[in-house]
C-alpha cells in the first residue's frame, strides 16, 4: 500500500508465545525510553542495465551483483549462454541507443554469474543513474521510466548507494513516524550493509551449516557504536530493523567480544539455530519465504541458543499470518519479535 506505515504488524512475544495483530503505526506502543533502534541506510542502485552483443546485436539484460574494484563487477546476464568469456557487450541507454561503454566478460563462476570489465568510462558506478534501472522484484510492475516505485522501493533514510535489493523492513518507516519514535526517548542510529542478491538464495544443501552466504559490504560508524554499547551497558534494548541490520551488528560483536567497534568490511555471517545473539534484543522484519536463510535467522532469533531455535513458534506465527491474510514480499506486512 502507498502509505508506508499503514501496513499490518504481527507482534510475536517470544517468552509468552503470544501473538498480537496490530497496524504498523502501533509500533510506538512497544518502544521504551532508552531503546536504540538500528536501521540499515543502504540505498538501492540502478543495477539493471541493458546491452547488445557487439558482434551479433543480440540483446542482454545485466544485473550487477557485486563490485570487485572500479569497473570490475560480478553480474547476472540473460541470456547467459550467449555471453562466453571474451564476449563484448555495448551498453544501451534508457532509450535503447548504444553508448560508448562496453562490458567484456572476463570470467564465469560455478553459479553462472559473469565477471565483467567495463571500458569507456572511468567508473561504471558513476554512470548508473543515466543508464540503469532500479532492479525492482519481478512481482512489482514497473510503469514507465519514472515509476513511483523507483522511490517507493527506497527507505526514507537511504543514503550511501550500493544495494541491489532494498532492506525491506525499513520500508515501513516515514519521517513523521521516526520523529515520534525519537520523541519517546529512543535513539535512532544506522548501519550500512549493501544488500546483494545472494541474501535471498534458498538453502539447497542437506546440512544447512554447509550453505555459503555471499559476502556483503558493511560499515558501522562511531555514532552507532557509542549508542549501542552505552545502551547495552545500561540494560536497554537494541531493536534491529531487518535481517541485514541484525547480521551487521552480530558480525561486529563476534569479532569484538560482544561489543561494537567502528568497523568496515565484508560479512558472510549465516545465523541459524542454535545461533546466539549478542547485540540484538528485538527484531522487526518482513515475512520471508520457506527454506530461505532469512527465515532461518528469524527462527534462531525466536529462541536463541536452542537446538532448533524457535522454528515451531515462527512457523505457527506464519500460519496465523497466512490465515489472517498478511502480505508477504517487499511491500508486505511486518513482524515484530520481542
Amino acid at each position: 500500500m502507498p502509505e508506508r506505515d499503514q501496513s499490518r504488524l504481527l507482534v510475536l512475544h517470544r517468552a509468552e508465545k503470544r501473538i498480537e495483530h496490530r497496524q504498523f503505526s502501533d509500533i510506538l506502543q512497544f518502544f521504551r525510553a532508552g531503546d536504540v533502534l538500528v536501521l540499515n541506510n543502504s540505498r538501492v542502485i540502478p543495477a539493471r542495465l541493458r546491452g547488445a552483443n557487439a558482434k551479433t546485436g543480440g540483446h542482454f539484460e545485466i544485473l550487477l551483483l557485486e563490485e570487485n574494484s572500479p569497473n570490475h563487477w560480478w553480474a547476472m546476464l540473460r541470456p547467459g549462454k550467449r555471453a562466453p568469456i571474451g564476449a563484448q557487450i555495448k551498453l544501451l541507454d534508457r532509450a535503447g541507443q548504444p553508448t560508448d561503454i562496453r562490458a567484456t566478460v572476463i570470467g564465469v563462476n560455478d553459479e553462472g554469474h559473469r565477471q565483467l570489465e567495463f571500458s569507456g568510462t572511468k567508473n561504471i558506478f558513476n554512470e548508473l543513474d543515466l543508464l540503469g534501472e532500479i532492479p525492482l522484484p519481478p512481482y512489482i510492475e514497473r510503469h514507465g521510466e519514472f515509476s513511483a516505485d523507483n522511490e517507493r522501493y527506497q527507505t526514507v533514510f537511504a543514503q550511501p548507494a550500493g544495494s541491489v535489493a532494498a532492506p525491506t523492513a525499513g520500508l515501513h518507516f516515514t519521517p513523521e513516524l521516526l520523529e515520534k519514535i525519537r520523541a519517546l526517548g529512543v535513539t535512532i542510529c544506522f548501519v550500512t550493509l549493501h544488500v546483494g542478491a545472494g541474501t535471498f538464495l534458498p538453502v539447497k544443501v542437506e546440512n544447512i551449516g554447509e550453505h555459503k552466504m555471499h559476502a556483503e559490504r558493511f560499515e558501522v560508524g562511531e555514532e552507532t557504536v557509542l549508542a549501542v554499547n552505552a545502551a547495552k551497558n545500561s540494560g536497554h534494548r537494541i531493536i534491529a530493523v531487518g535481517t541485514t541490520a541484525t547480521r551487521t551488528l552480530e558480525t561486529v560483536a563476534r569479532k569484538n567480544g560482544g561489543k561494537l567497534n567502528v568497523h568496515a568490511g565484508k560479512t558472510d555471517i549465516f545465523l541459524f539455530p542454535p545461533a546466539p545473539f549478542q547485540i540484538v534484543d528485538a527484531l522487526l522484519t518482513n515475512f520471508h519465504l520457506p527454506e530461505s536463510t532469512l527465515l532461518m535467522l528469524v527462527s534462531a532469533f525466536a529462541a536463541p541458543g536452542e537446538p532448533t531455535g524457535g522454528r515451531k513458534l515462527v512457523l505457527a506465527a506464519y500460519a496465523e499470518a497466512i490465515r489472517e491474510r498478511y502480505r508477504f514480499f517487499s511491500y508486505g506486512d511486518a513482524m515484530l519479535i520481542l
